[in-house]
């Protein structure tokens, strides 16, 4: 009832009566109040005057399960919400329900992590209300090699969520990190449980760094967040629902070819690499090339000095900018 309620005030445009919300719901005005007072104290601004009902004035940076909920807007994903004050990972919380049973498209997130995953194994720990930490389980019918390109389907997600919600130009340092102002403001990470030749489930988590203003020195010139860029405290939720939206899309249109070249166009066209010349560093060799950008598996194609192109896979190589972090 929270949540139908929370739903009903932030779509009204005009009060929503007491009356209303009782006869609705079957229940009394004393239960109706109940939620009203539960809402206030969680932050939102709700003017209550007589004979007239109820209506938001205002919400702040919000991060519940009922918020979270009346603000989607998809078919499947994130229609099964889990969401933690505290946990050592979203990802490793939504292995645990994917190991469980939990259906396609579980969102789970966190207002904070303390022992969050980066790439190689990097800790990733975000404090209250200064991050998005957020993993989606999916159990795609599809090739265990073909699930990284999950990571680039998600990478789109997060990109265009921002870009959309925020008016920011956000953009993508392939494979998995989002830019904004050549500042690394979103990584994101893909596990997977298998068999030998099926999928049991994928786990894509996603860190965005959303209100934060300041970081440890070590990662101060490379890191940034989405209100120092925009110079105001985002609502994470909001955010989170818009992108959701993006990832249905984008998974959709990944499962119709099972590879990216239905997205591959749009995806050029926020590749912050692309056209540039990059270092990369690989196991066996380092070598500098420029960046073409990518073939339907989502492998960046490099042109090397003596003209030969190499198809590069993400679980191999790091690639860097030559002038600088992209």
């Amino acid at each position: 009832m929270k949540t139908e309620i929370l739903r009903l005030l932030r779509e009204s445009d005009s009060f929503v009566s007491g009356q209303q919300l009782c006869e609705q719901f079957q229940v009394s005005r004393t239960a109706v109040w109940k939620v009203i007072k539960q809402l206030q104290e969680e932050g939102y601004q709700i003017e209550a005057v007589r004979n007239k009902g109820y209506r938001i004035t205002g919400s702040p940076d919000v991060m519940t399960e009922e918020e979270l909920t009346s603000l989607l807007d998809t078919r499947w994903a994130g229609k099964h919400i889990s969401y933690f004050d505290t946990t050592d990972s979203t990802n490793n919380q939504a292995k645990a329900m994917g190991d469980a049973g939990a259906p396609h498209g579980t969102l789970v997130v966190a207002d904070r992590q303390d022992a969050g995953k980066g790439r190689r194994g990097r800790v990733w720990s975000t404090p209250p209300g200064g991050s998005i930490a957020m993993s989606i389980l999916l159990r795609p019918d599809i090739e265990p090699s073909k699930a990284p390109m999950l990571t680039l389907v998600m990478a789109m997600a997060v990109a265009e969520g921002i870009s959309q919600t925020e008016k920011l130009d956000a953009g993508i340092k392939w494979p998995n990190d989002i830019v904004l102002s050549k500042k690394k403001v979103c990584g994101i990470l893909t596990e997977m449980s298998t068999e030998i030749t099926c999928i049991n489930h994928v786990v894509i988590g996603a860190g965005i760094n959303v209100n934060l203003t300041e970081f440890p020195e070590e990662i101060a010139k490379t890191a940034t967040s989405l209100r120092i860029e925009k110079g105001e405290v985002i609502k994470r939720s909001e955010l989170i629902a818009a992108i959701m939206k993006r990832f249905e899309y984008r998974y959709e249109q990944f499962m119709q070819t099972e590879d990216l070249s239905l997205m591959q166009e749009d995806y050029h066209s926020i590749l912050l690499n692309r056209e540039k010349k990059v270092r990369i560093l690989s196991p066996k060799e380092e070598y500098d090339g420029v960046a073409l950008g990518i073939n339907e598996k989502g492998e960046l194609l490099v042109r090397r000095e003596n003209g030969s192109v190499e198809e590069i896979f993400s679980g191999e190589v790091s690639v860097r900018g030559i002038y600088g972090y992209v």
